[in-house]
């Protein structure tokens, strides 16, 4: 192993230590209050991981940690969004069906590797068989558990799913995501990315990660709640304040946003880096804004200005496919890879249906509407 890499595992492993010190046995509900889950990590010999451990009895969990919610309420909002409106009737009927059979077939009951409570969760550079000791790990702790690992694409993690596959993990298709490489020449092609740097650029007061604290940490909860949950979806996790503290005093959280002329917050986005790759889980503004300001404009600016000063690639998650593609993002598809074979027969079934369907059915729509 280089210094690099060596270097990188041990940033990764600190990042996951750093998050265990806020996770680990404390209330989940305080940090995002629709989220009913614990906390441990897990290391497959070179580093440590996060893991969120389900039991199956909590209810209306956030998607983050919950295959139910995924692949149940959240995908028939989705549905609902783009069907005619005479199907909302059979539509609504068949999500409620499927949350019941979802629901019997205990999917909840997972343990989810790698997860750190975010839409998109980032992977370390894949070493030979460490899928293999996480799983072996994992089953040794949580027999009675599927093991889940999230937010794997084939661009970027190729190597991570085919060694799954070898060992025997489903692959469950969840959503397409949009990824941006050399952001840096991205800026000297693409027009619509030239002119919100050049607004951001112009934009008076800017709110930098060192600039941010206090009082901001509420409003930045409320920020997000007011596009995320009020916006899209009561599935997304509703982080609290005390989450964006944490993560933000632990350096988990990078925060860019812009005030207004009383020095409030009127955007924010917080960033998410791991290796070379950054994500912004945390995105929001004051929705009752005119969209004349371009507040969603002026935030993804900040992240692309990270990336074009680091070097660094962009996963810049679901949604706003449009708006991304316009900037260079290139689509993926987005999967679970999910150990089930020691579970009940039941299990089994319900996850050999949602793999089978999601692949077959669920990627060409996610392509067809860019989902």
């Amino acid at each position: 192993m280089n210094a690099a890499a060596r270097v990188a595992d041990e940033t990764f492993s600190q990042r996951a230590h750093a998050f265990a010190r806020i996770h680990v046995g404390a209330d989940s509900r305080a940090l995002v209050a629709n989220l009913e889950t614990h906390a441990e990590l897990i290391d497959d010999g070179e580093r440590s991981y996060p893991v969120s451990i389900d039991d199956g009895e909590a209810q209306d969990n956030a998607w983050v940690c919950s295959p139910r919610t995924t692949y149940g309420a959240y995908a028939t909002e989705e549905a609902l969004r783009y069907a005619p409106t005479l199907l909302g009737a059979p539509i609504r009927a068949a999500g409620r069906g499927l949350d019941r059979w979802l629901r019997g077939a205990r999917i909840d009951r997972a343990v989810a590797i790698n997860n750190w409570w975010l839409s998109t969760n980032l992977y370390p550079r894949w070493r030979i068989g460490c899928a293999q000791r996480l799983l072996q790990g994992a089953l040794q702790r949580w027999p009675g558990h599927a093991v889940w690992l999230r937010s794997l694409n084939r661009d970027d993690h190729a190597d991570w799913l085919e060694e799954c596959e070898r060992l025997g993990f489903l692959l469950i298709p969840s959503r397409q995501v949009y990824l941006f490489r050399d952001v840096a020449a991205l800026a000297q092609r693409r027009h619509n990315l030239q002119i919100d740097l050049r607004l951001a650029r112009k934009q008076p007061r800017r709110a930098g990660d060192g600039d941010i604290g206090g009082a901001d940490y509420a409003r930045i909860a409320w920020l997000y709640a007011r596009l995320y949950m009020d916006r899209y979806s009561r599935c997304n996790p509703r982080y609290t304040e005390a989450f964006v503290r944490s993560w933000h005093r632990a350096g988990l959280l990078q925060l860019d946003g812009f005030r207004d002329e009383a020095g409030q917050l009127m955007c924010i986005a917080g960033v998410f880096r791991q290796g070379r790759t950054l994500t912004t889980p945390i995105v929001g503004y004051d929705t009752d804004q005119p969209q004349r300001l371009g507040l969603y404009r002026l935030l993804t600016a900040t992240t692309f200005e990270r990336a074009i000063a680091s070097g660094d690639a962009i996963n810049f998650s679901a949604g706003a496919a449009g708006f991304k593609r316009l900037r260079g993002g290139q689509p993926s598809i987005e999967y679970s890879a999910v150990y089930a074979r020691h579970l009940p027969a039941r299990t089994q079934r319900a996850l050999g249906w949602l793999s089978a369907l999601t692949r077959r059915a669920g990627v060409p729509i996610m392509r067809r509407f860019e989902l």
